[in-house]
């Protein structure tokens, strides 16, 4: 399966953006999903991860109540819906899709991912 992120952008802090991952090749039925982030000079982190039944979800500590990630098997899209957004969030983010015979985990380990998107810078201004 191949991965497009789009979506990111500039944006002031306080605002929303909503990312968007279109999967081609494969059905997303098939895989749990994720969004990670890496700022600069840090590490890549989890930001949200769905499982392959759409039913469980797991957030970084640092977005929960503020990002929600969804699959729409349908349309082949995960989103990350991003509000209230600081200028700690400023990464590229890239999504992630892992093979997972287990429908109902939520991965966050880059690890557990076997495909990945290209990146989307989100850029966050104070």
């Amino acid at each position: 399966v191949q991965l497009q992120a789009s979506g990111g952008g500039l944006v002031q802090a306080g605002g929303s953006l909503r990312l968007t991952c279109t999967a081609f090749g494969g059905s997303l039925s098939n895989y749990a999903m994720g969004w990670f982030r890496q700022a600069p000079g840090k590490e890549r982190e989890i930001a949200g991860a769905v499982s392959r039944n759409n039913i469980n979800r797991r957030y970084a500590d640092s977005v929960k109540g503020r990002f929600t990630i969804s699959k729409d098997n349908t349309k082949n899209t995960v989103s990350l819906q991003m509000d209230n957004l600081t200028p700690e969030d400023t990464a590229v983010y890239f999504c992630a899709a892992a093979e997972s015979g287990n429908y109902y985990a939520a991965w966050i380990s880059e690890g557990d991912y076997d495909y990945w998107g290209q990146g989307t810078q989100v850029t966050v201004s104070s």
